[in-house]
C-alpha cells in the first residue's frame, strides 16, 4: 500500500462555514496559494451551488493555483454537479466531491427513503459526476453512524460506479477512535476493489476526538486526511491540519509521509486567523502561544540544557523561531539568568541567588514578569537610554494614507523624520530608520490591556532580532502606536554600544 498520506484542505469550504468567518474571493485566492505553498494536495474551494461567491470563489481559486487538485462540493443532485463542474472548468486538475448521508438518521429523517434508494441515488450521482471529470470523490455523509455492513455496500457500489475517492465523515464527531478505525480496516477487508479507490478521513471534533479518529483511520488503511487549518469549522471544528502532519512527521517509524512543507505552518494558521477574526487559543497544539512555552522551573532548566527533555518537536520545524521561557513564580534560576543575560546582564553566584529571592516575592503578587520587572530587580532599571523619543505623532484613517512623525533625543542631541507606510506604527519604524540606520527585524508583538474604562491603558512586548540575537523591549501608553514605538525604542537601547548614524 502506498504509504503517502494525501492532505485535502476544506478550510476555504467546511472552515469558512464558521458564522461570521466568512471570506471574500480575494482572501481565498490568498490563502489558496499559501495552501499551495504549504505542500496540500488537495484544496477544497466551495460549494458552488450554495451562492454566486462561493461559485466565483472556485472559479477564481482554478485560475490560481496550479498543481493542487482543486475540489468543489455538491450534494447528489443533478444541477449541483453541473454547477461543479462548470465551477471547474479552470482547474488544472479538477475534482467533484458529491455525496448523500447513509447513516439511518439521515435516511429516515432528512430524505425519508431507503437503504436502497439512498444507494441507487449515490451510484447514479457517481456515474454523473464522472462524465464531466475522471477524479470524483463520493462523501457517505454520516458514516461514524452508519452501520459498517451496509457502508461496506455503499462503498463498493461508488467504486465500481467510478469514484476515485470515498470519504468516510464521522459527520457528528460521534466515534470513538478505536470504533472509528475498526469502520476503516472494515471496509479495507470486505469492500471488493476496495484497492481502486483512495480511502479518505474527514472528522469533526464535537467530543474532541476529530485528530485521534483522522489517525486510527490513517492506521488502518485509509491514505487522505480531510483537514482545515487551525482546526476551524463547523461546530467544534474539524481535523487539525497541522496536528496531523507533526504527528505523523514526529511518528517516522509509522512510515507514513505527507507533503507538506511544515516550515510554513505558523504563518498560514496566522494568516486564516486574521482573514477569519478567529483567534487561536493560547494553549491549541502546534501553532498556540503556548505551544512551545515553559513556565514550570523543572521544565525551563531541562529545555535550556537540551531541548529534547521536554521538546517533542522543533519550533522551527513549524516556523516558529524559538520556544519561549516565561517568567512566573513557578520558574527556577536558569530560566531568570537566561532571560536576563537576553537583556544584557550577566549575573551568577550569590548576585543571581540574591535577585532570585526578589523575584520569587515579586512573581507571588504577579502572574508573569516582564523584562522591566527582572531588570528592576537586577538593579538595571536606570540602564543607559541613549535613545528617548521625544515626541510622536500619526495621522490615519480611511482614504488616507498613514503618516507618522517622530522626534528623538539621541544622547543629548535632537533628530526628527516623517515617513508614509501601511500603518501608524509602520510609517513610525520607517520615521525612525531615517534617523538611526540600525534596522532590526520585529519577530513578536503582543498587545495586552491592563486597565478598563475609555482610558485603557495597554502594554506591549515586543521582541526584534539584530544581528542574530534576539532583544525584547517594553512600553506603556493609553495610545497603541505610541505603546509600540516605546517597546521598539526600548529594544534599540539594548543593542551593543556603538555610535548612532543619523540624517
Amino acid at each position: 500500500m502506498d504509504n503517502k498520506v494525501y492532505i485535502f484542505d476544506t478550510t476555504l469550504r467546511d472552515g469558512e462555514q464558521v458564522p461570521g468567518c466568512q471570506l471574500n474571493t480575494v482572501e481565498k485566492i490568498e490563502l489558496a496559494k499559501a495552501l499551495e505553498t504549504l505542500g496540500v494536495d488537495i484544496i477544497e474551494a466551495g460549494f458552488p451551488i450554495s451562492s454566486p461567491g462561493d461559485f466565483n470563489s472556485v472559479v477564481e481559486i482554478s485560475k490560481a493555483v496550479t498543481w493542487p487538485t482543486v475540489c468543489a462540493l455538491s450534494r447528489a443532485v443533478p444541477k449541483d454537479i453541473d454547477m461543479a463542474a462548470e465551477s471547474l472548468r479552470y482547474a488544472k486538475h479538477p475534482r467533484i466531491h458529491t455525496g448523500i448521508g447513509t447513516s439511518p438518521y439521515h435516511i429516515k429523517y432528512k430524505f425519508g427513503s431507503s437503504e436502497e434508494e439512498i444507494l441507487e441515488r449515490a451510484v447514479s450521482a457517481v456515474k454523473y459526476a464522472k462524465k464531466y471529470v475522471e477524479d470524483v470523490e463520493f462523501y457517505a455523509e454520516d458514516a461514524g453512524r452508519t452501520d459498517n455492513e451496509y457502508l461496506a455496500r455503499v462503498v463498493e457500489a461508488v467504486i465500481k460506479a467510478g469514484a476515485t475517492v470515498v470519504n468516510i465523515p464521522d459527520t457528528t464527531g460521534y466515534c470513538l477512535p478505536d470504533e472509528y478505525g475498526a469502520k476503516i480496516k472494515y471496509l479495507m477487508e470486505h469492500v471488493e476493489g476496495i484497492d481502486k479507490a483512495i480511502i479518505s478521513t474527514h472528522c469533526h471534533n464535537d467530543l474532541g476526538m476529530a485528530t485521534a479518529n483522522t489517525m486510527a483511520g490513517l492506521l488502518n488503511g485509509a491514505r487522505q486526511a480531510e483537514v482545515t487549518i487551525n482546526g476551524v469549522g463547523e461546530r467544534a471544528g474539524n481535523t487539525s491540519l497541522e496536528e496531523i502532519a507533526m504527528i505523523l512527521k514526529s511518528h517516522s517509524s509509522l512510515d507514513l509521509h505527507t507533503n507538506i512543507n511544515t516550515r510554513r505552518i505558523f504563518s498560514i494558521s496566522r494568516s486564516v486567523s486574521s482573514l477569519m477574526n478567529m483567534p487561536i487559543q493560547p494553549n491549541k497544539a502546534i501553532v498556540g502561544k503556548n505551544a512551545f512555552a515553559h513556565s514550570s522551573g523543572i521544565h525551563q532548566d531541562g529545555v535550556l540544557k537540551n531541548l529534547s527533555t521536554y521538546e517533542i518537536i522543533d519550533p522551527h520545524d513549524v516556523g516558529i523561531d524559538d520556544n519561549s521561557i516565561v517568567l512566573t513564580a513557578r520558574s527556577g534560576r536558569a530560566a531568570l539568568k537566561y532571560r536576563l543575560a537576553v537583556n544584557g546582564v550577566d549575573v551568577d553566584g550569590e548576585k543571581l541567588d540574591a535577585i532570585y529571592d526578589k523575584f520569587l516575592r515579586l512573581a507571588d503578587k504577579k502572574k508573569e514578569l516582564g523584562d522591566e520587572d527582572i531588570l528592576a530587580l537586577a538593579g538595571a532599571e536606570h540602564h543607559t537610554k541613549h535613545i528617548t523619543v521625544d515626541y510622536m505623532q500619526a495621522t490615519c484613517g480611511i482614504g488616507v494614507r498613514p503618516v507618522s512623525t517622530v522626534g528623538l533625543d539621541i544622547a543629548g542631541e535632537k533628530f526628527e523624520a516623517a515617513s508614509s507606510g501601511n500603518g501608524p506604527f509602520d510609517a513610525a519604524v520607517k520615521a525612525i530608520r531615517k534617523i538611526i540606520d540600525r534596522s532590526a527585524v520585529i519577530k513578536e508583538l503582543t498587545i495586552q490591556s491592563i486597565s478598563k474604562g475609555e482610558d485603557d491603558c495597554c502594554k506591549v512586548h515586543m521582541q526584534v532580532e539584530y544581528e542574530g540575537r534576539p532583544y525584547y523591549g517594553f512600553g506603556s501608553d493609553t495610545d497603541i502606536v505610541a505603546a509600540t514605538v516605546e517597546a521598539y525604542i526600548d529594544c534599540m537601547n539594548k543593542f551593543p554600544s556603538r555610535s548612532h548614524s543619523s540624517s
